[in-house]
């Protein structure tokens, strides 16, 4: 590996061998383009599909849309860097990668919160569904998301690069971690980035709680339906995005709670891709495999492709 200037930082990665770092680098690769063809496949469908033109396929699209930012934020950098045999990433690299995790990972538990906020409107209470999620209520809420992904991202990598950095510049992990960045820093001076993580926690808190209380509601008021048909078409469309809520956030809270290590294990690497590459790759096959009106679209965009072939 090239040696690190004091104008950037070595990633570590998943192994010092090149063979298995190639190999590492191979699968990234697979995974990526799963998450890159689903999340456009679902983007495209919904876009293409009058059908699908509701709020809950509304924030389903950008929740897609985001899961592309969120992968491609860490991913191909990763994969290139195996592939050259080289850890070195730039300084400001380092400050824009810092930046645009944070920004997605936060709008994505915004995401997922407003979407849950959609379900619940939609099952308890149906007869006022079309008044209160109208398209100035969709669109404030997107926007909503991504201005504070922003504001999260900026406070996140101001306070992160603030500290003076006194440690070896080795990043133990495959992209920029603020956790490890902050074990680089010398005394007392994360103080800061301890502050604006503790007060984005609390925000990530109370996500997860209006979460839990929304599903707590419809899965209350589901119960009591009184056909068997209608609690199962509303268990179709809340059990898909209950999995990609507990999936993402189940791993980053045991990931960001659990103690730090001072000798990084592969249990480190392994629980990092499990909230930052797997969700984005497995959130297009939840929701079309159990979403029949989504399968449906893709079938009409692929016969559309197919018949213009014809022509």
């Amino acid at each position: 590996m090239d040696n690190v200037t004091m104008s950037g930082f070595l990633l570590m990665g998943f192994s010092a061998k090149p063979d298995l770092e190639l190999v590492h680098a191979s699968l990234f690769l697979i995974l990526y383009m799963v998450s890159l063809t689903g999340n456009i496949l679902i983007i495209t469908a919904i876009s293409v599909d009058n059908s699908l033109h509701s709020p809950m396929y509304f924030f389903l699209k950008h929740l897609s849309f985001l899961d592309l930012c969120y992968i491609s934020v860490t991913v191909p950098r990763s994969i290139y860097n195996s592939f050259m045999h080289s850890g070195y990433i730039s300084l400001w690299e380092c400050i824009v990668q810092c930046f645009a995790f944070t920004l997605c990972g936060s709008a994505e538990l915004l995401m997922l919160t407003v979407m849950s906020y959609d379900r619940y409107v939609a099952i308890c209470l149906p007869l006022r569904y079309e008044i209160i999620m109208d398209v100035s209520t969709c669109v404030h809420g997107v926007l909503g998301v991504w201005i504070s992904g922003v504001i999260c991202g900026t406070m996140h990598a101001a306070a992160t690069f603030s500290m003076h950095l006194c440690g070896s510049h080795i990043i133990h992990q495959f992209f920029c971690d603020i956790p490890q960045l902050i074990k680089l820093s010398c005394s007392n001076e994360y103080i800061s980035e301890v502050g604006v993580s503790a007060f984005l926690s609390l925000v990530g808190f109370l996500c997860i709680s209006f979460i839990g209380l929304s599903y707590t509601q419809i899965f209350s008021t589901v119960l009591r339906m009184p056909s068997a048909e209608g609690r199962a078409k509303a268990f179709s469309t809340c059990l898909p995005h209950l999995a990609v809520i507990i999936l993402f956030i189940s791993t980053g809270v045991f990931e960001f709670l659990k103690p730090p290590s001072d000798s990084p294990s592969a249990l480190d690497i392994f629980l990092t891709i499990m909230y930052t590459v797997v969700p984005p790759t497995l959130n297009p096959m939840i929701y079309s495999l159990r979403n029949q009106a989504i399968k449906a679209a893709l079938r009409k965009v692929f016969q559309g492709r197919k018949d213009d072939l014809f022509y």
